[in-house]
Formats: structure tokens, sequence, C-alpha cells
């Protein structure tokens, strides 16, 4: 069986069993500055001030459209 990636299954077996003997995982230290503990600590950051922006433009436009009506009544 062929993988999308072109990968057969004993090439996936024989690259485990590589990675398995050489523990990369041991070797990985992180960030070792203040600067780049900073960034890494941001790293699960999604976002989310576009929904904050997003609703605030959306009640900015009703007071808008709200005011707009008001000065067509006089």
């Amino acid at each position: 069986m062929k993988s999308s990636k072109g990968w057969t299954s004993e090439r996936r077996a024989q690259q485990a069993a590589r990675i398995r003997e050489q523990k990369p995982w041991l070797q990985s230290t992180g960030p070792k500055s203040a600067t780049g503990k900073a960034t890494v600590s941001r790293n699960a950051f999604k976002g989310g001030y576009w929904r904050e922006l997003r609703d605030m433009t959306r009640h900015l436009n009703k007071c808008l459209e709200d005011q707009q009506r008001r000065l067509k009544q006089f």
C-alpha cells in the first residue's frame, strides 16, 4: 500500500525505527534567550482580535445607521 507522499509501509517502519534509535527529542533544548522564550510563548496564540474588531465595527455601524435615521426624522 502506497501512502499519499510516496512512502511505503516498509519505508515508514524503517524511518520510525531510525527516529526511535536516534531520539532527536533528547537533544531538543528549546529557546535559551529571553527573546526566544518570549517568541515561543506566543506559539499557541491564535489571534482573536479580529472578532473583537468585527463586533465593534458592527456596533458602530448600527449606531451610525440609527443616528442617520434619527437625523432624517427632523
